[in-house]
């Protein structure tokens, strides 16, 4: 039986058309994959950063679940009683503990760049700056007895460790002195140590030195 023209038509047509939903629901897959792969990758889609929880019993961490820039954010070690601690167009991220649980650091790019503030924990009220320069000043860390912060700073041309009083940001005291990259921080539990990644070998490499910045061991 001959097929007439119209119903040859017919066909193709259909032909055409599941052929293009095809083409869209592939495309549709690939689209999902590689946005699924990209959001780690991007640094203002990082969805969360978690500090230990401090005397309080509450964890401290960034998130952008509310917008589209990181906020700080606490909750219980359970993970319950989410609160919103800090509400502006800014990245706030980095939060820090207090050794007593009553206040958190955190850096926040609010004034154009990176700068350190601190804020009370529990409701994210009486927010101070610790830092204020051009550069770059980025994830504090508390003394185990409260009294300081060590940070890691560009403002001396390239990153180097750094600490300060921790009530008001006074006495800013660089730590470390080289070419190299040298960042992210930590107090031993005694507060006699700080340890830090560092460049200067070539590759990262974890180091330790006194808290005074003397004594630098890889």
């Amino acid at each position: 039986m001959t097929s007439s023209p119209l119903s040859v038509l017919h066909r193709a047509t259909r032909i055409i058309t599941y052929g293009f939903l095809l083409i869209v629901i592939v495309a549709i897959i690939l689209v999902s994959s590689i946005f699924t792969i990209l959001p780690p990758l991007l640094p203002n889609q990082l969805s969360a950063f978690a500090t230990s929880a401090g005397e309080n019993g509450k964890i401290a961490f960034s998130s952008t679940r509310d917008v589209n820039n990181q906020e700080i954010y606490v909750m219980n070690d359970d993970g319950s009683d989410v609160t919103r601690l800090t509400n502006n167009a800014a990245r706030d991220s980095d939060p820090s503990w207090s050794p007593d649980g009553e206040k958190i650091a955190f850096q926040t790019t609010r004034d154009g760049d990176n700068e350190i503030f601190v804020m009370n924990a529990a409701d994210g009220s009486d927010v101070t700056r610790l830092t204020n320069n051009l550069a770059s000043d980025e994830f504090p860390r508390w003394s185990p007895d409260g009294e300081k912060i060590t940070f890691q700073s560009n403002r001396d041309g390239n990153f180097e460790i750094y600490v300060m009083n921790a009530a008001d940001g006074g006495n800013p005291t660089r730590l470390t002195n080289n070419n190299a990259i040298d960042g992210s921080p930590s107090w031993s539990p005694d507060g006699e140590k700080i340890t830090f990644g560092s460049q200067r070998d070539g590759n990262p490499e974890i180091y330790v030195m006194n808290a005074d910045g003397v004594d630098r061991q890889g």
